[in-house]
């Protein structure tokens, strides 16, 4: 299937100049050009695209995802020191995984201090978080 720009944005839920941005940066690769000087994509770019967009969401840099795709592209000066790369990608994922359940963990107990229906001036979830910033030696 071909698309021109208008329609590989509206199939990728992104506007025109994201695509042009990821032609710039080699993120997707260079289309052709028809006669009246379209821009020509294939199918294979929405698959691209959708995938740039999903690892944005995962918390992957542009430039992250320029190097993993080195790895789909064969591109070995964009492969270089790859296990080093992931090995510092996955400790930086299991720390933001620990930072999260410490928050889940705050919430919950927040949660259980919220009695369902105590008048806003008393509530306990304010108390707490007040609690918990002063017993931190925090004076603001």
């Amino acid at each position: 299937m071909e698309f021109k720009i208008s329609q590989l944005a509206e199939a990728c839920n992104v506007n025109k100049e994201t695509i042009r941005y990821y032609e710039r940066k080699s993120l997707i690769p260079k289309p052709y050009r028809n006669n009246s000087g379209y821009r020509i994509y294939g199918g294979a770019t929405v698959k691209r695209i959708n995938f740039i967009k999903k690892m944005q969401d995962l918390g992957f840099s542009l430039s992250e995802i320029h190097k993993l795709l080195g790895v789909v592209d064969k591109d070995s000066d964009r492969c270089q020191d790859m296990y080093q790369f992931v090995s510092e990608k996955q400790q930086d994922i299991e720390k933001k995984i620990r930072e999260l359940q410490l928050i889940q963990k705050v919430l919950n107990e927040l949660k259980a201090c919220c009695p369902e229906e105590k008048d806003l001036y008393a509530c306990p979830i304010i108390e707490k978080v007040i609690e918990g910033g002063e017993q931190k030696g925090g004076t603001g």
